[in-house]
């Protein structure tokens, strides 16, 4: 989704959208995720045909890309991510078609307002409407692994979010793992090893184990990924059900008597007891002062 491009008009400034700078990123987002002819698209396992204006996302799926490179200060939740998209929606800037695995979005206007100047190479043929990553791009393509040659390289996300291009050992590993796996799943385990706080040093061991843990699983795209990852948060989440005793907290189950919960109060002394005890203190004192003389 690195080629082709988008217009977008002035008078988006006048838009609440431009009010709101997360908005305004996620509508720019569903623009450039928008296909740009009749085609299809394979999500999750599933080949679903896209007009031109639409695109198939999940609640996850897109709030990972609105976060990707994102620090985690900057970084917005699924829900609000889907609230604006209703937002959208009830504007009539878009529509959502949604089912129990995917949504469908189309952009309102699409041919309208993107498809005047779109020339994309009429006399290409049925044989090259293959299932293919979607892409919003104006070009006539037929490069291999377009998803891979279309997605941003994982080491310019690890040089956005570390401030450092990767080198080394890592650099070799990078290379190694977008020969086996779709780019935005490397990145992917990228952003989710930087949003668990592990440093630049430790991130080459921390995504080996990610992708061991994807290839026991048999999880070999971007949604079933993200799904994965969230399922782990939720378990991690919940408070352990079966805590070693070292580290359970013992609680009292017996009645605790009313004595306990008593203010305790020092006893008082008799005129006589006082005086008794004044005259021992002073009769110890005089002793000390003999001695020493």
């Amino acid at each position: 989704m690195n080629h082709g491009y988008v217009k977008l008009y002035r008078k988006v400034m006048d838009s609440f959208v431009w009010t709101n700078p997360n908005m305004y990123k996620l509508w720019s987002l569903c623009l450039m995720k928008a296909s740009h002819e009749r085609r299809k698209f394979l999500f999750n396992g599933k080949e679903i045909w896209l007009n031109s204006g639409e695109f198939v996302t999940g609640r996850d799926a897109i709030t990972f890309e609105m976060n990707k490179g994102a620090k985690r200060e900057h970084q917005v939740n699924s829900a609000s991510v889907w609230r604006w998209l209703k937002k959208f929606e009830s504007e009539q800037m878009l529509n959502i078609k949604s089912t129990t695995k995917y949504s469908v979005i189309s952009i309102n206007n699409w041919d309208e307002y993107q498809g005047s100047e779109q020339q994309v190479n009429i006399n290409r043929t049925t044989s090259e409407q293959q299932v293919n990553t979607n892409k919003n791009d104006k070009n006539d393509k037929n490069e291999k692994n377009n998803n891979n040659n279309n997605s941003e390289h994982p080491a310019e996300l690890v040089q956005k979010l570390y401030g450092k291009f990767p080198t080394g050992i890592l650099q070799g590993e990078l290379s190694r793992w977008v020969q086996e796996w779709p780019r935005e799943m490397i990145c992917f385990a990228i952003q989710t090893s930087f949003d668990y706080g592990k440093e630049l040093s430790s991130l080459k061991p921390y995504i080996n184990r990610i992708l061991d843990n994807w290839r026991i699983n048999k999880i070999d795209n971007l949604e079933k990924a993200i799904e994965a990852n969230n399922q782990f948060k939720n378990r991690t989440n919940k408070p352990i059900q079966n805590a070693n005793y070292s580290s359970r907290k013992i609680v009292r189950s017996e009645p605790i008597p009313n004595w306990m919960n008593e203010e305790q109060s020092e006893p008082v002394l008799s005129p006589e007891r006082q005086a008794e005890i004044d005259a021992k203190l002073q009769n110890y004192l005089n002793q000390k002062k003999n001695k020493k003389e």
